[in-house]
């Protein structure tokens, strides 16, 4: 299989900071090809944290089958560092792009241990807070028919939305798990890995708990560590940082304002945008996880318009730690003060909000991590790459509609003496026409328009003939654009990469764990001692 490998494209902000300009960079501080950037950064972590402070933050992580726990100890012994990467939780391991940023990550951790000289640990985030019942409940994959399915789950109670990691998925788990895994290419690997999903997916356990067994079995033996958004030593550890940000709510929303003022004055667009009386935060409340906004003195849950004040958040948050929990913007900062954290690796969504929050993590007292873009992959099975010879297009030539690609190729194959004739039709009705329109204009003026109007009747005509032509030749080949058509749906399905849509167990079923070697060995990490800004 071969894989394509780039970097995911994105706002104007994302593509700027890649390609290495000003006045995007300016909003991310270091860059993520300059060594000399990272090597600060790690100064910064070191003022930040001692033996004791890494430790803590070793008590926060998960150590996955199969994974080596005695690199943790050479992690607090020798002053390590983390490069972190997360998602929040997808049904059977949701889309490849996860996969996609943990090994990126993993990569990212092996070249800056090799420079740095100490051990660098790669951290995957499972955002279980999240309460976008929604987005996770579902995955897309293409089965043996060579078309896109979906298979959802539905919620056990649409009247509340609370975190992913609070709800069991229920008994209609178990047929959808079937039903899954009847779609998967029957190998001689597939049998481990659908009996991995069976037990991942079962219907007491979570979908956050799902997705934690599914990566850290598939991926652990890269040297992947995890942590959980719910996990009791995060809480603990975050606790002073979620209830300062409560209290200076208002203050902290200025400093959003002002650098979404400046992006936008930059000519960048907001990838969040910073609502009036806002707070940074979630609480658990009657509807579920629901965002804080600010009422005089007082907090106003969102969705259940509950009034809840400081002192009710704190004695909610201390009898259930997991209560609070930060948003999209918060989040990073929070992980920045729990782990010695050099490097986030993002996708393109992630990358914007990261624009974002420079001024807001220091004010907090910490400076952002070097945001590194993860690698982006177009997987091309040989099938596939076949058909695209035949037809001598690049994987890129179907990002489009596929009538338009089709229209092109059937046009490309009139053959060379029609089009001369057609060619020769029109010169000669245009030479015809100008002629009659000379003869004419003596005779009456206002004839020229009925002239005109025949020479456009006439092109009309030969248009549609053409179109004609055309559609008798798609007939034609008929068998072979429908090739082109499913080779469609595996690179670009629904019109987007595959990455963003296909769940990576169609390519773990058809070719075993050896797929995410071949990842693995794909992803190149290049760091120049230049310095990025």
């Amino acid at each position: 299989m071969e894989l394509i490998v780039g970097r995911p494209s994105g706002s104007d902000v994302v593509r700027g900071y890649i390609e290495g300009e000003v006045s995007a960079c300016t909003f991310f501080g270091r860059h993520f090809e300059s060594l000399d950037d990272f090597r600060s950064k790690a100064a910064e972590v070191d003022a930040r944290f001692d033996r004791a402070a890494r430790a803590r933050a070793v008590g926060a992580l998960i150590v996955p089958p199969g994974g080596d726990a005695t690199r943790l100890e050479a992690f607090v012994e020798q002053g390590g560092y983390m490069v972190t990467t997360g998602q929040q939780p997808g049904l059977f391991g949701g889309p490849m792009y996860s996969i996609n940023k943990a090994l990126t990550a993993v990569r990212l951790a092996e070249a800056l241990e090799a420079e740095l000289g100490k051990p660098v640990i790669p951290v995957f985030w499972v955002a279980s807070d999240d309460h976008d019942w929604a987005e996770a409940n579902h995955t897309d994959i293409i089965g043996v028919d060579n078309e896109l399915h979906r298979f959802e789950i539905p919620s056990p109670d649409d009247s509340v939305s609370p975190s992913l990691h609070r709800i069991p998925m229920g008994d209609r788990v178990s047929e959808v798990v079937e039903q899954f895994l009847q779609n998967l290419p029957n190998t001689d690997f597939s049998k481990e890995h659908l009996e991995l999903i069976r037990e991942a997916f079962s219907p007491t356990a979570t979908l956050a708990e799902g997705f934690h067994t599914v990566l850290q079995r598939l991926l652990g033996r890269f040297g992947l560590f995890f942590t959980d958004a719910a996990h009791p030593a995060l809480k603990e550890h975050s606790a002073g940082a979620l209830l300062d940000e409560l209290g200076r709510a208002e203050e902290l929303e200025g400093v959003l304002t002002v650098t979404a003022n400046a992006l936008e004055a930059a000519g960048f667009g907001l990838q969040v945008p910073i609502l009036e009386g806002g707070v940074n935060l979630f609480l658990d409340g009657p509807s579920g996880r629901e965002r804080l906004y600010r009422e005089g003195d007082a907090f106003r849950l969102r969705t259940s318009q509950t009034l809840v004040s400081r002192d009710d958040v704190q004695a909610q948050r201390a009898q259930d730690p997991s209560v609070l929990s930060p948003n999209v913007l918060f989040r990073p900062v929070i992980e920045s003060l729990v782990f010695p954290t050099l490097s986030y690796v993002g996708g393109p969504g992630e990358m914007a909000y990261f624009a974002q929050i420079k001024d807001y993590f220091a004010v907090h007292g910490v400076e952002m991590p070097v945001v590194y873009p993860r690698f982006s992959v177009t997987p091309v099975e040989t099938k596939i790459r076949k058909v695209l010879d035949k037809f001598g297009l690049s994987v890129e030539a179907l990002h489009r509609p596929f009538h338009e690609v089709a229209g092109d190729i059937a046009r490309d194959e009139v053959p060379a003496e029609v089009r001369a004739a057609l060619g020769t039709v029109r010169g000669a009705i245009a030479k015809g026409v100008g002629e009659l329109q000379q003869a004419v204009t003596p005779i009456d003026p206002t004839l020229k328009g009925p002239v005109q109007h025949v020479r456009s009747q006439s092109f009309m005509a030969l248009d549609e003939l053409e179109k004609k032509i055309v559609h008798a030749l798609k007939r034609e080949n008929e068998i072979a654009l429908g090739q082109l058509e499913k080779a469609q749906v595996h690179i670009f399905p629904n019109g987007k990469p595959a990455e963003r849509v296909q769940n990576p167990y169609y390519f773990v079923a058809r070719y075993g764990g050896a797929v995410l070697d071949e990842l693995y060995d794909a992803f190149r990490v290049n760091l120049s001692e230049a310095s990025g800004v």
